[in-house]
């Protein structure tokens, strides 16, 4: 295994807590070196998780919090 994949194995991943009712449809994130996030679906907690710059998920939370992501 590769130094990421080992590290994407140990990671601390959190949801938030609004999600913990809602029947499994959330994301859970986990802070990883580098300045890195790890962003995986709880329903596939399996398949490889996505990995964005913290820069990249500041500025997603930013516009969630915003509303620019709503349907």
């Amino acid at each position: 295994m590769d130094e990421l994949t080992d590290e994407l194995a140990t990671a601390a991943w959190r949801k938030a807590t609004k999600s913990a009712s809602n029947d499994g449809n959330c994301i859970e994130v986990a802070p990883l070196s580098g300045g890195r996030v790890g962003i995986r679906d709880t329903e596939a907690p399996d398949q490889a998780p996505f990995v964005v710059r913290a820069g990249v998920w500041d500025a997603f939370v930013d516009g969630a919090k915003k509303g620019e992501f709503d349907f």
